[in-house]
């Protein structure tokens, strides 16, 4: 620099150098980019698996549940209604806690890594089919007792009855409450974090902190907003598929 004006060189070294660290920088926002959106994929891919195997498991035991519930043996009904009171009388957190550190403190068993995602599965399932086996048995409970009456007329056993002629019509009856507890149960997949299993808001949670930012939680509310309302619909669908005599 002479008399205060700048050399022509060092303009020319200095515009790209300051070039250089503009594209720096925006190749490493894009790096960041690029891995908060894996990361909360990651995320992702664990709260459906969560969800899927939680009905997968859920459903089937809670109908198990129901029989037990409705049971003319005095045990076994008082059995099933102390299980689904506690199932639904306790916190599902407190449920995953007991789930994952029982083996240990009732078997001396010892606990793996591995073990918390098998955690979170039992307890989830075991926590559903508690509120399923209610409503299974709202629906069963529900038919009139001339169904039962004409298909024996017919000669069908109480299988074949059950099968055939009421559980397709309590399916058609208890879709709307099975559907408020599947949309549940997508937000309670969060719970998940109490086990150190890092399902979708935990990873946005864990991505928010370390960058000071709430744009992953903000992607991870739209993410179970468009999962709710995914599912509301295919529920929705279901109903209008099985209403066939309307």
């Amino acid at each position: 620099m002479k008399g205060g004006i700048l050399h022509p060189l060092f303009a020319v070294r200095h515009k790209k150098a300051a070039g250089e660290g503009i594209c720096i920088w925006e190749e490493e926002k894009t790096m960041d980019l690029a891995l908060m959106v894996a990361q909360l994929g990651e995320g992702m891919i664990v709260t459906v698996e969560i969800f899927f195997l939680t009905l997968l498991f859920s459903l089937p035991l809670g109908l198990v549940i129901s029989f037990g519930r409705m049971s003319r043996h005095f045990p076994l009904r008082t059995l099933t209604k102390i299980y689904i009171s506690v199932m639904r009388g306790t916190p599902l957190m407190l449920q995953l806690i007991v789930v994952y550190f029982a083996p240990y403190y009732v078997f001396g068993l010892k606990i793996s890594a591995s073990y918390r995602f098998t955690a979170v599965i039992l307890a989830f399932a075991l926590n559903y089919a508690a509120y399923f086996a209610e409503i299974y048995r709202g629906g069963i409970e529900s038919m009139p007792a001339g169904q039962y009456e004409a298909a024996q007329v017919l000669g069908y056993n109480r299988m074949q009855t059950f099968c055939k002629i009421i559980l397709p019509q309590v399916i058609k009856r208890i879709l709307p409450a099975v559907t408020n507890e599947t949309i549940t149960l997508v937000k309670d997949t969060s719970l998940a974090f109490v086990l150190a299993v890092v399902e979708m808001f935990t990873a946005a949670k864990q991505i928010a902190a370390k960058e000071t930012t709430i744009v992953p939680l903000m992607a991870a509310g739209v993410f179970y907003y468009l999962f709710n309302l995914a599912v509301a619909a295919f529920m929705e669908y279901l109903e209008k598929k099985l209403s066939y005599y309307r």
